[in-house]
């Protein structure tokens, strides 16, 4: 996966979250199932995330970031803020 791929992704992930947000403001959707996937929405847009800033680190310093690969759900959740 290409870092304008894994970019592309994180739009996508962005835009569907923004049409989950727009269908829950017009009670298109109810607030139980808006949270779920507002939340299963965020997980991917982190290990997203946690992906492009790895290939980027590996990039920085002069290494191929060609097998880098995602990280497991529960590591990139258990990062400290």
């Amino acid at each position: 996966m290409s870092e304008q791929d894994i970019l592309a992704r994180i739009k996508d992930l962005v835009d569907q979250e923004h049409k989950l947000r727009s269908q829950a403001t017009n009670g298109e959707l109810d607030p139980k199932t808006e949270r779920q996937r507002l939340a299963e929405l965020e997980v991917m847009l982190d290990q997203a995330w946690d992906l492009l800033r790895h290939r980027r680190a590996r990039a920085d310093l002069g290494e191929s970031s060609d097998g880098v690969q995602a990280n497991s759900v529960s590591q990139v959740e258990g990062y400290l803020q």
